[in-house]
């Protein structure tokens, strides 16, 4: 029997570079689907970094790996 809930099924997801990541948080503000938040984690650098939701809602719509100026982010869809 269904419960008449589907699951949100990823359309994408993202892979982010943290040594690169300088956590401007560009990518967060642009996101449509919020998928991105500040992190606590620093990197070798000293930068807090951005870290990914992977709740399902990503569309692979890739604006986060466009505006980032440190090309940090790669977009992969399917």
């Amino acid at each position: 029997m269904s419960s008449g809930k589907t699951e949100a099924k990823a359309k994408g997801y993202i892979e982010i570079d943290y040594e690169l990541c300088k956590g401007c948080q560009l990518c967060i503000s642009f996101c449509p689907k919020d998928v991105l938040s500040p992190s606590n984690k620093l990197n070798a650098s000293g930068y807090l970094t951005v870290a990914f939701n992977r709740n399902g809602a990503c569309t692979g719509c890739a604006i986060c790996a466009v505006v980032c100026p440190e090309a940090a982010i790669e977009v992969y869809r399917g």
